[in-house]
Parts: C-alpha cells; structure tokens; sequence
C-alpha cells in the first residue's frame, strides 16, 4: 500500500512540473534585432487607458468584439494572425494584460512591440 501511495506521489510531484501557469503566450521580439514580423493587426494603448485598433479609437468594452470581427474580416485562421501590442513605456501592466487576454480567449498570437536600444547601452 506504501509503495502505491509513493508511486503516485512522484507521479504528481514530476508531472506537476510540467504544467505552466502562464496561460498568455507572448512572443516578445529581441529589440536589437533588425526582423520586423508581419503583423496582420495592431492594438495601441496609451497612459490614460484609451485603446485603438489600427489607430481607431476604440472604447474598452467593444474592443473583444471589434477584434472578433477584424480577424472574421481578413478571412485568415485565428492561429495565422498575429497582434502587435503597443503600448508606452509607463501604462499600467493591468492595460496590457487585458488585450494579451482577448488575444488568448481569440487564440492568436501576440507580439510586444518595443523600442529598438540604441548601440552599446
């Protein structure tokens, strides 16, 4: 009874490992790289909390659907299509975190946006 109760714990403790928490799956470009990924849309959002999907303001509470209906109008599979998050250097996280969200619920893929670093710093 000791061996199968041991047996099925090291089963636990090893798979346990396995599972990852983070449910986002962010793909962040090294920003001293010269590759520009082709991005099929881009979602901005600034310190004041306002969000716009390819420059078009748009409010919070519709940007799911206004996502939902980009991605059905360009006819590509939602796993084909990548967002380009952009954000400035001081928005809160929680800004962020609510588009890779409605990325993650849309199955798409997402890439952060960042400034190139200048050379030798």
């Amino acid at each position: 009874m000791i061996d199968i109760i041991f047996l099925l714990l090291m089963f636990f403790m090893l798979t346990s490992k396995f599972v990852t928490p983070n449910a986002l799956n962010l793909q962040l470009p090294s920003s001293n790289s010269k590759t520009m990924a082709s991005p099929t849309l881009a979602v901005s959002v600034n310190l004041k909390g306002e969000y716009f999907l390819d420059g078009i303001r748009t409010k919070k509470e519709t940007l799911h659907a206004a996502l939902s209906s980009k991605i059905r109008a360009s006819k590509q599979e939602p796993e084909s299509t990548t967002i380009t998050v952009v954000a400035e250097k001081t928005v809160p996280l929680d800004y962020v975190v609510y588009i890779l969200d409605i990325a993650n619920t849309l199955r798409v893929k997402t890439i952060l946006a960042t400034e190139e670093h200048p050379e030798g710093k």
